[in-house]
C-alpha cells in the first residue's frame, strides 16, 4: 500500500532498532527520510532505498531543511546514546546527545509544524522502586543519566504538545534482541552491551566468556530480571503508534514488552539449550546503574494500538539472535 504524501523522518535510522523500523515503514508505503551521522549505524542497514542524509539530528538548520524539502509529516527519533554504565561515567555527553540534540530537533519540529512525533524512550525512566510488573502510571524515578535523559525528552515533548498541534508517542522499551526474520538486518554494534547479543558472541567464539554481573539481587536466583522483546515486534509497535496518531489518537507514553521476566541466569541457560552446549561464564560484580527487576505491564499497548506480539518466546528471540550472529561471524573482520 502506498501512502501518498506520507513522508516521515527517522533519526538514527541506520542503527539496530531504527533500521528495523525503517523497514516496516517502507514496506507499509511511507516515504522514509533517514538522518544519521553513522557514528554507530550502517548504511547497508537501509533495505529499501530510503533517502539517507548524513548528519546530526542536533543540527537544527539541517533538520529544518530536511523537513521542508521532503514535506515531512512525522518524526521518529532513535538517535542517541544508550549504554547505562557509560552514561554514569560520561553524564554530560549523554545529556548533550540525548537532551540537547533532542531539544534542537524539537525546535525544528515546532518551526515546521510537524504533526506527529515518536520517541524512542526506555523502561529506564522507571528506576528501581518497583517490585512487580510496571505499568505506565508507575512513578518515574530514573537512577542514572541515561534514564534521566529519556525522561527529560518525554517532558519536553509533553510540554511542546501542550502548546502546539503536535501529538506524540513515547515508547518505553524493555530489553530488545533478535533480528529480521530473513536475516537482512540485525544487531551489528561494534560495542555490545546487551545480554543476548553478548551470549551469542560467546557462542560464535568472538568472546571468551560471558559475565553475570551480580547474584545478590532480590530476585529468585539473585541475578537481574528483565523483560525481553523481539526487535521486529518493537518495530511494528512504532508503526502501530504512528497509525494511531494519524487517526487522531491522543499523545501517550506506552510500554513495549511482553509482561514476562527472565533472569540473567535463565537467559544464559536458554542460550545454552538453543546452542546445545555450555557457555564459558564467570561471576562478576554488580554493574553501576543495574536495577534488580524490570518487567513491562503491557496491556495498554495492546488495548490502544493495533499491535500484538508475534515473537513472545525467549527461545525464538535467542534463535533469531544466534542466527544473525552466525551470519556476522562468516564476514571478514568479525573476530578482529
Amino acid at each position: 500500500m502506498h501512502r501518498k504524501n506520507k513522508s516521515v523522518l527517522v533519526t538514527g535510522g541506520c542503527g539496530y532498532i531504527g533500521s528495523h523500523v525503517c523497514c516496516q515503514l517502507s514496506e507499509s508505503g511511507y516515504d522514509v527520510i533517514v538522518v544519521d551521522d553513522l557514528s554507530t549505524g550502517h548504511k547497508d542497514a537501509l533495505l529499501h532505498q530510503e533517502t539517507l542524509v548524513e548528519g546530526n539530528c542536533g543540527d537544527r538548520k539541517l533538520m529544518t531543511e530536511v523537513m521542508e524539502e521532503h514535506q515531512v509529516q512525522a518524526v521518529l527519533h532513535f538517535a542517541g546514546s544508550i549504554i547505562v554504565p557509560e552514561s554514569i561515567e560520561l553524564p554530560l555527553e549523554y545529556y548533550h546527545n540525548n537532551v540537547a540534540n533532542t531539544l534542537a530537533l524539537l525546535e525544528a519540529v515546532k518551526e515546521k509544524q510537524i504533526k506527529h512525533f515518536i520517541l524512542s524512550s526506555s523502561a529506564a525512566v522507571y528506576g528501581d522502586d518497583h517490585k512487580i510488573s510496571i505499568d505506565e502510571e508507575a512513578v518515574t524515578k530514573p537512577i542514572h543519566p541515561y534514564g534521566k535523559s529519556k525522561l527529560i525528552d518525554e517532558w519536553m515533548l509533553s510540554d511542546l504538545a501542550a502548546i502546539s498541534p503536535l501529538t506524540f508517542a513515547a515508547i518505553r522499551y524493555f530489553n530488545v534482541a533478535g533480528a529480521d526474520a530473513d536475516l537482512r538486518i540485525g544487531q551489528s554494534s561494534k560495542v555490545s552491551t546487551h545480554l543476548i547479543k553478548i551470549a551469542c558472541e560467546v557462542a560464535t567464539g568472538k568472546r571468551k566468556q560471558i559475565s553475570i554481573y551480580g547474584e545478590d539481587y532480590n530476585t529468585p536466583d539473585g541475578s537481574c530480571v528483565r523483560d525481553y522483546v523481539h526487535v521486529v515486534d518493537l518495530a511494528k509497535a512504532h508503526l502501530a503508534a504512528l497509525e494511531y496518531l494519524e487517526k487522531g489518537g491522543d499523545s501517550l507514553a506506552i510500554n513495549c514488552g511482553y509482561n514476562r521476566g527472565y533472569s540473567v541466569k535463565e537467559v544464559v541457560k536458554a542460550v545454552e539449550e538453543v546452542l546445545g552446549q555450555p557457555l564459558n561464564k564467570e561471576l562478576g560484580d554488580r554493574r553501576p546503574g543495574d536495577v534488580a527487576k524490570l518487567i513491562a505491564k503491557a496491556e495498554k499497548i495492546q488495548g490502544l494500538l493495533d499491535w500484538s506480539p508475534q515473537f513472545d518466546d525467549l527461545k525464538k528471540i535467542i534463535e533469531s539472535s544466534l542466527a544473525w550472529e552466525k551470519k556476522l561471524a562468516a564476514k571478514p573482520g568479525y573476530f578482529s
